[in-house]
């Protein structure tokens, strides 16, 4: 079972707000989405946000009291009026140590990753900013590799991303670490990013256009979400259609791009992608879920559209235990 993974927001004097609700809202959707496609009584992110309280002199949580005082993943946000030359209280600094000793994924964001590297942690590694402050990091902090050519450098427990807007990408990158490729392009869709634009990524999701204005073909469209899994042939379509199979053809081409066989193939590989990420079920039965009685064909067709095997898929992408993610 997949415990929940705790994401803490630190909120250190300057932080970009629309950086902290940005993310929550991120990951609000990414916890939706995904209890969409696995039930559960608990959502799998939980979302806090951290400040250094005067009082205490220690750094504590604002919201979300019933969050662990270790996390799983620790963002600093970017400082809009920071040119990386502000020194953080010794106490933010220390904490954050902490929490990377204790097994927590530390993230900054833009100029955060200033405050990253008064840490120490960024030493040998490699790591990126906003591209204007490239030289200032690497002049203040030469133990550090800076590469700010890169938007996000995963380097296993520490993750840096440039730019003012990267907790975009940085957001993204987390929801697919940790809950699977399907989810978050599906939390990009729903945003309205492009993915692919701003991360080169070897697969797509299938996103079928449905407001081309064509209600035949849309007919058709809905009637294979339900239907998929049953043995349907052109005529099958058509009949649902009412057009002629020669105008049938032509309009679902003009409507989807794509033709009708190649569509319900891509209909079925997104289903069965969804079932190696989210279920230990076996190839041989989601080639059977999704309308296959040759599994043979079927991983023919999985390999041509994904470019991957099932077996290999389902090692990167399905969603793991925490030590499995964070390892």
């Amino acid at each position: 079972m997949v415990q929940q993974i705790t994401i803490g927001l630190l909120m250190y004097p300057g932080a970009q707000l629309s950086a902290v609700y940005g993310l929550t809202d991120l990951f609000f959707t990414a916890n939706r989405i995904a209890m969409e496609h696995t039930p559960r009584t608990v959502e799998p992110l939980s979302v806090s946000r951290w400040q250094l309280a005067p009082k205490s002199g220690s750094v504590e949580v604002l919201d979300n009291t019933d969050c662990p005082n270790q996390l799983t993943v620790v963002i600093i946000p970017p400082n809009l009026e920071s040119q990386g030359t502000d020194e953080p209280d010794v106490v933010l600094l220390d904490w954050l140590k902490t929490q990377h000793d204790g097994g927590a994924v530390i993230c900054s964001i833009c100029t955060a990753a200033f405050v990253l590297a008064r840490t120490g942690l960024l030493d040998g590694r490699p790591a990126t900013t906003h591209w204007a402050l490239k030289e200032v990091l690497a002049t203040q902090f030469p133990k550090v590799r800076v590469r700010t050519e890169q938007m996000v450098i995963e380097d296993g427990d520490i993750i840096t991303a440039g730019g003012v807007t990267a907790w975009i990408d940085l957001g993204l990158r987390l929801i697919d670490r940790f809950l699977g490729p399907s989810v978050m392009l599906e939390v990009a869709q729903f945003f309205l990013i492009d993915p692919n634009g701003r991360e080169q990524r070897f697969y797509s999701k299938f996103a079928p256009q449905f407001y081309h204005g064509d209600e035949a073909i849309l007919r058709v469209q809905h009637w294979l979400q339900a239907h998929y899994s049953e043995s349907i042939s052109i005529a099958d379509m058509t009949t649902v259609a009412v057009l002629g199979e020669r105008t049938f053809l032509r309009r679902f081409k003009k409507a989807t791009g794509m033709k009708p066989i190649e569509y319900l193939q891509a209909l079925r590989v997104g289903k069965a992608r969804e079932l190696l990420e989210f279920s230990q079920t076996s190839f041989s039965e989601i080639a059977w879920k999704v309308g296959y009685e040759d599994q043979g064909a079927f991983r023919k067709v999985f390999y041509r559209l994904i470019g991957l095997q099932p077996s290999e898929y389902r090692r990167r992408f399905s969603v793991r235990v925490i030590t499995d993610v964070t390892s």
